[in-house]
């Protein structure tokens, strides 16, 4: 058997002991809780050194993959340089100075904000409209989930041959399902018209990524106590009343979360757009990150190609730094008051 060794004062009055308690097994790191509580020397030499030995390999991988290609496209982006030997032709800030003319710089702006808006308007309603009805007690809720968030597990380059044929002119699926019913007006372009490619690169963009959002607001809403819903059903609240004093108050956090990744990856968007329609007709679906492949990779301007993604890197940084600032300072604020109340 073991005890806890302790000791006590008396203060000078005689009428309140001090208790010191040096834990159990006498150590003293399980030392009870209180102001004077101060962690051994050997312990804190133990923490630092595994917060060492974690942290470098990361950061290590982090400044090798990260760090040093950012540093090395912020200095290229002031030469005039095609990517092969070694840059030498400075240009100053040129490059940015010809970026902000650039009027297919100047559309990419204007069509991520347009795929912006569409997105949180659209895009994430329709997601939080499914992910309320899924979370009813439905027969088969758990197959209509799956067949859902399906979609966001394929590839990009399977979903955009996919739907390369379904939009084909003429011959696709959505212009023959449209023949059939009569709607044969309705079909046509699709991808190959200036005006039709972004709503129809929107239609693809929802049906893949919709089901991400939709799981988000899934475990969000799985964390709203049933007992608040049924207290207000008690009151008298209607399924519209419940739904906004009740459910979306609460699932505020997970949507502000998902307006962030959703507008970082408009941003951003690459991949299924170059799949789908290389970023034509005459740049009608072209995004910065496709004007950057395509002013690097294509017409050899790699000097320019890197202020562009500087300045794309910018932009997303100073989004992330602002949402984060204005929007989501309470869902920080209190993450970091809990984790420092449990400590």
């Amino acid at each position: 058997m073991t005890h806890s060794t302790s000791t006590s004062a008396t203060s000078s009055a005689g009428s309140t002991p001090y208790v010191t308690d040096v834990g159990k097994y006498g150590d003293p790191d399980f030392a009870a809780p209180g102001p004077a509580r101060r962690r051994s020397p050997l312990r804190r030499v133990r923490d630092w050194l595994s917060a060492v030995v974690f942290t470098v390999p990361a950061l290590a991988l982090f400044g090798m993959l990260v760090l040093v290609p950012m540093g090395y496209a912020i200095y290229v982006s002031f030469f005039n340089w095609g990517g092969f030997g070694s840059p030498s032709d400075s240009v100053g800030l040129d490059n940015y100075t010809r970026l902000f003319k650039d009027p297919v710089f100047l559309g990419d702006l204007g069509r991520g904000a347009l795929l912006i808006g569409f997105s949180i308007l659209v895009q994430l309603p329709f997601a939080l409209a499914m992910a309320v009805l899924l979370n009813q007690k439905l027969r088969g809720r758990a197959v209509y989930r799956m067949l859902f968030f399906a979609p966001y597990i394929l590839s990009e380059v399977i979903t955009g041959v996919l739907f390369s044929m379904i939009f084909a002119p003429g011959e696709g699926l959505a212009d023959k399902v449209l023949d059939k019913v009569g709607l044969s007006g309705l079909g046509g372009d699709w991808f190959a018209g200036q005006h039709s490619v972004l709503p129809t690169l929107f239609i693809v963009m929802t049906w893949k990524y919709f089901g991400f959002h939709m799981m988000l607001y899934l475990a969000g809403l799985q964390g709203i106590p049933a007992e608040l819903q049924e207290a207000a059903r008690i009151d008298g609240a209607g399924t519209w009343q419940r739904f906004w004093h009740i459910t979306l108050p609460l699932l505020a956090p997970t949507l502000r979360i998902s307006a962030f990744l959703s507008v970082v990856y408009s941003i951003q968007l690459f991949d299924l757009v170059w799949v789908i329609t290389t970023g034509g007709p005459d740049h009608a679906s072209e995004t910065m990150a496709i004007s950057m492949v395509q002013y690097g990779f294509k017409r050899y301007q790699m000097g320019y190609a890197s202020a562009l993604s500087v300045v794309m890197f910018l932009i997303s940084l100073v989004f992330a730094l602002a949402y984060q600032r204005f929007v989501l300072r309470r869902d920080t604020e209190g993450a970091i008051t809990t984790m420092r109340g449990n400590r």
